[in-house]
């Protein structure tokens, strides 16, 4: 061999050693793999964000020995089947809890986060992160006993920061969707958990990751997966079954991605996914995608509740930050859908920090930064408070039986009367350990998914009957 050649073999064949070694890691870590959908494979133009490593993004199915329980009831979706977070169940709960507390029909331990748990044909959906493997892990576990029934996951490294994963997946009868805090979105198999496709929204659509991460939750309607990338694109649909765009929608002022999710709802006989996002909040038709209005009447760079319908053209908006609240009202004036600002309320008078409020029967409720809990009229006029003596913080509530169910940061539920006339305690418990219980509630047939930091538990909240 000539002396001139061998100075240039040997760097090339170390080159080819190291990359065989790599595949070789690949293939030991995720026994089988599974690639994702690529970019440029739709059609859909490459985000002008770099390439990294994991452009080869690979997933591995594990499965377990849990088996679906056979309740029927669901809670599929970020605030539940109606998007309000009111239980639409009459199954009767319990007015007091024991003297014990509540015993946990099951509780499984989970990787440092605050997302919350999606219920579907007695599956229990939550997306996690494995600290050991530093890889997201999108988990079904039973209904019944909190066994694992299968788990997918895939590489990604991801810092402690408040906390990793903190969103709800998305179930409908054959997908479940969910948004890793890197803005990995994943569909699988709603039942078995095979893999169909994934997108990088920030590789994809040049998404600017939000600060602590991923906050928005998927929304699946229609069989398509409703998301906000807020780059290239600032709304898509994505068919569940195949991977592709169906419509996407323009970006021109270069919104950027928020905590918020979508809310779907209808005015003036459209369908429609309103979003805030940073810069501003837009309602999209929900068939393809235009633009039905917009308004930078609301913007801040922290915005994570989402905005709340209140009826007749009402949505509600609300933030922390010293941001406070707004009553924005969509009015049809020559076939055209205008917003309009109704009134905005002071922080002191009504912010919200973390949580979304919830609309009941004609009333707002929901904790104001001073960490107290507040009913609100639609004018925007305060009802009640729960006082110095009650505080709550950053945790989530919901309404179930004509009771709103909340927890404060520390892991003690409260059971209060869902009423305007005053605030009336019911009974209170500790449920979880905490710290920072924050994750949304899921509730199914009675039984209630809560979680803290480090662990989620199952509780069952049936009245029983003599």
């Amino acid at each position: 061999m000539s002396k001139y050649l061998l100075p240039w073999l040997i760097p090339i064949g170390l080159t080819l050693l190291g990359g065989a070694a790599l595949l070789g890691w690949v293939y030991a870590f995720y026994g089988y793999a599974e690639s994702p959908r690529l970019p440029g494979q739709d059609g859909r133009p490459r985000a002008a964000a770099q390439e990294s490593a994991q452009d080869d993004l690979t997933g591995r199915l594990e499965t377990f020995g849990g088996s679906p329980s056979e309740i029927s009831a669901a809670w599929p979706t970020f605030r539940g089947p109606q998007y309000d977070a009111v239980s639409p169940e009459t199954v009767p709960l319990i007015r007091e809890f024991p003297a014990a507390g509540p015993e946990p029909i099951w509780q499984v331990s989970l990787g440092e986060g605050f997302a919350g748990a999606a219920i579907r044909h007695g599956r229990v959906y939550v997306i996690d992160y494995d600290m050991e493997r530093q890889a997201d892990a999108i988990r079904c576990f039973s209904l019944d006993n909190g066994r694992e029934i299968w788990r997918y996951s895939y590489p990604v490294r991801v810092k402690r920061n408040h906390g990793m994963s903190r969103t709800v997946p998305a179930v409908d009868e054959q997908y479940v969707v969910a948004i890793g805090p890197k803005c990995h979105v994943t569909c699988l198999d709603a039942e078995t958990g095979q893999f169909r496709w994934m997108i990088d929204l920030v590789r994809e659509y040049g998404t600017d990751e939000p600060l602590w991460y991923a906050g928005q939750c998927a929304r699946i309607e229609n069989g398509r997966a409703i998301l906000a990338p807020a780059g290239s694109a600032l709304m898509i649909a994505v068919d569940c079954a195949t991977g592709q765009v169906v419509w996407q929608t323009p970006n021109p002022d270069g919104w950027k991605m928020t905590h918020s999710s979508i809310l779907p709802m209808t005015f003036a006989g459209r369908k429609m996914y309103v979003y805030c996002a940073v810069g501003g909040v837009a309602g999209i038709a929900a068939e393809d995608g235009e633009v039905l209005w917009k308004t930078d009447a609301w913007t801040l760079r922290i915005n994570v509740p989402t905005p709340v319908w209140v009826g007749d053209g009402k949505l509600f908006f609300s933030a922390g930050y010293n941001k406070g609240s707004m009553m924005l009202q969509l009015r049809e004036e020559d076939g055209r859908i205008v917003p309009e600002v109704l009134f905005t309320l002071p922080p002191e008078v009504f912010g919200a920090d973390q949580q979304t409020p919830i609309f009941y029967e004609g009333y707002l409720y929901g904790v104001r930064p001073n960490k107290e809990m507040v009913c609100l009229d639609l004018d925007g006029t305060v009802q009640w408070t729960s006082g110095t003596e009650n505080k709550f913080g950053l945790a989530p509530y919901m309404i179930a039986d004509g009771m709103l169910i909340a927890l404060n940061d520390d892991g003690i539920m409260s059971l209060i009367d869902a009423g305007p006339e005053r605030f009336d305690l019911l009974s209170r418990a500790r449920v979880l350990e905490g710290p920072e219980s924050w994750a949304p509630p899921a509730l199914a047939a009675g039984r209630l998914i809560v979680r803290d930091l480090h662990t989620m538990v199952c509780l069952d909240l049936r009245r029983q009957t003599p």
